[in-house]
């Protein structure tokens, strides 16, 4: 059974468009994946209330949804359909979360590192008094968490950050390089902050968060997607019109006799290896779906076709 949409976010059928943004506001900053780093339920619950908003803060989906109820709705639009026009980015930056702002959820985290020699602790405060010289030390390294688009994974990007050091504010360009995947750390030489006594500055160090992709999985360097297609096509084979995350639509032939949780490799439109040639591929689940309710006509088809052993 598909959820409801109205439990998801936790608001009344009846409920107003400002109800439900507000609604999805307050998940989305409890669930938002630079909150909840490496935690795959909240990942999943991003994803549903994201689902949920994309359907009904949009009038016409909404419409169709309260027409059709949450099963037949389910079953009649893919997440290609719910997601079409949705611009996620575009709606949580509205919310005030910055994808690319190094105040992210994550926060900052400061390392100390100390060149070597500086064991005397007393030696910064008094050396000039005590007739030493003082000793230099390096910079103390800055580490941030930064969210990326899948897309933005995929093919690189280039992102300008607004960082506060010292209570200086410092734009950085950073190059995603393509093909990153999540928990990936980009070193930015010299990015940290100023060393002490003449010593060189620290780095800065940026975690790559993924942003949850509505349509697509990733793992590894392959991706996958999920269509539904009726019995009678899965019987007899078809062909169907599958996104690719490059942007182009591919065709695909669907053979006679595919079963249900099938997966059709298309070589080549996975994700590129972060070192090296090549990419990974993807993958198309396909998913047979069982209509609940048949026709008089129907049903005495499917009569038919069991008295012939199908």
């Amino acid at each position: 059974m598909a959820e409801d949409y109205y439990k998801v976010l936790g608001v009344d059928k009846k409920a107003g468009a400002e109800d439900i943004k507000k609604a999805y506001r307050k998940l989305a900053l409890k669930y938002h994946p630079d909150r909840n780093p490496d935690d795959k339920k909240a990942e999943e619950r991003f994803k549903k209330i994201s689902e949920a908003y994309a359907v009904l803060s949009d009038p016409e989906k909404r419409k169709k949804y309260d027409t059709f109820g949450s099963d037949t709705f389910s079953q009649r639009f893919s997440q290609e359909d719910i997601f079409r026009g949705f611009d996620l980015n575009d709606i949580l930056r509205g919310f005030g979360f910055s994808f690319s702002s190094m105040n992210g959820f994550g926060g900052g985290k400061k390392k100390r590192y100390y060149t070597q020699g500086a064991t005397d602790p007393f030696s910064e405060i008094f050396g000039e008094q005590m007739g030493r010289q003082p000793v230099a030390r390096k910079g103390e390294d800055l580490e941030y968490n930064i969210s990326v688009t899948l897309e933005e994974a995929a093919f690189g990007a280039d992102k300008r950050l607004s960082v506060k050091k010292k209570g200086v504010t410092e734009e950085i360009t950073i190059k995603i390089p393509p093909g990153i995947s999540s928990g990936k750390k980009l070193r930015l030489s010299g990015k940290g902050l100023p060393g002490i006594n003449g010593g060189p500055p620290g780095n800065m160090y940026l975690k790559i968060n993924i942003i949850p992709n509505p349509i697509y999985t990733r793992d590894e360097n392959n991706i996958y997607i999920e269509k539904s297609i009726t019995f009678s096509q899965a019987a007899l084979g078809t062909s169907i019109d599958v996104p690719t995350l490059s942007g182009p639509t591919k065709r695909i032939k669907i053979p006679a006799g595919t079963r249900n949780n099938t997966k059709i490799r298309m070589k080549g439109f996975g994700i590129p290896h972060l070192k090296g040639a090549g990419k990974g591929d993807q993958y198309v689940k396909i998913n047979v779906t069982v209509p609940k309710k048949l026709t008089k006509k129907q049903t005495e088809l499917i009569k038919k076709l069991s008295e012939e052993g199908l």
